[in-house]
């Protein structure tokens, strides 16, 4: 499972010109599943990104975690992170999901999330969505259970 996490200071969602999710102040996770990925794979990774330490303390070092500021987390389906741009010039996705196992296995992810105390937004799985959101830092990190 490998995501791309952003700490925004606010982000959305859109689908059809309608906002599917929306926070404040958090993380975007832009999340892919691959073939090999299951359920461990899901809890060990929302577990390791809500407990994060991305958030500034009083002495500006990035030392607190999403409930240490109240954050938010917004999950975005992305099988594209899965994209292998090694060979030619068009990305091979053969390490993706089949879209069966990703949608659960990111419904599962999402679950844990809020298990974990999180509010959680999310975008609509298998649709075109656009994401609009104000990265703060700029942070960004790839994370990868593999």
């Amino acid at each position: 499972m490998r995501a791309c996490v952003q700490r925004v200071s606010e982000a959305r969602v859109t689908v059809a010109d309608a906002v599917v999710g929306q926070i404040g102040a958090g993380l975007v996770v832009l999340l892919g599943v691959a073939q090999e990925d299951g359920d461990d794979d899901a809890r060990l990774l929302a577990k390791k990104i809500v407990e994060l330490r991305v958030f500034e303390d009083d002495a500006a070092k990035m030392n607190l975690a999403l409930a240490d500021v109240g954050g938010e987390m917004l999950v975005v389906s992305q099988f594209t992170l899965l994209g292998d741009c090694r060979k030619g010039r068009r990305p091979s996705f053969t390490e993706a999901a089949a879209p069966a196992d990703a949608e659960r296995l990111y419904e599962r992810f999402v679950e844990e999330a809020m298990r974990l105390g999180v509010r959680v937004a999310t975008g609509t799985f298998r649709r075109h969505m656009q994401v609009a959101l104000v990265n703060d830092g700029p942070v960004t990190l790839l994370l990868d259970t593999r």
